[in-house]
């Protein structure tokens, strides 16, 4: 079963694909929304999730570091509504703490430049937060 994981921002959205058997997360996209224009990416996200034939969507949930749920976190569980109606999938919030931290790391690790990690970091935290949801269920 393949899953997408999708890191929600307040301009881009980032979107991962796991393998088959669930087990590794690839980023694959990273869609520009415009929340001024009312711009969610909603379409594109069903698009890719047809085109990956995806089962289910995993949500990064921003909590708080003291596990409080502020504006992002807000935006994201409202944005998870939104996926749901519209796909008819489970979509599931996973807490992603620190998740874009992690993916700035390892592009720094990877000495991916400034630049380059920009255009990227989002894939990656869809990524990290799609990974920590399979290695949590295998």
């Amino acid at each position: 079963m393949k899953i997408m994981g999708l890191d929600v921002g307040s301009k881009t959205v980032g979107v991962a694909v796991s393998d088959e058997l669930g087990w590794t997360a690839q980023g694959i996209e990273t869609i520009a929304i415009d929340e001024e224009k009312r711009k969610f990416g909603f379409d594109r996200v069903a698009e890719l999730a047809k085109t990956y034939n995806v089962e289910k969507i995993i949500v990064g949930f921003p909590k708080n570091m003291n596990n409080t749920i502020g504006p992002r976190a807000e935006a994201s569980k409202a944005y998870a509504e939104e996926l749901k109606k519209r796909l008819n999938l489970p979509v599931i919030l996973w807490d992603e703490r620190l998740s874009t931290m992690a993916a700035e790391r390892i592009l720094l690790q990877a000495d991916v430049s400034r630049k380059k990690r920009k255009k990227v970091i989002d894939k990656m935290a869809a990524s990290v937060i799609l990974q920590g949801f399979l290695d949590s269920q295998n």
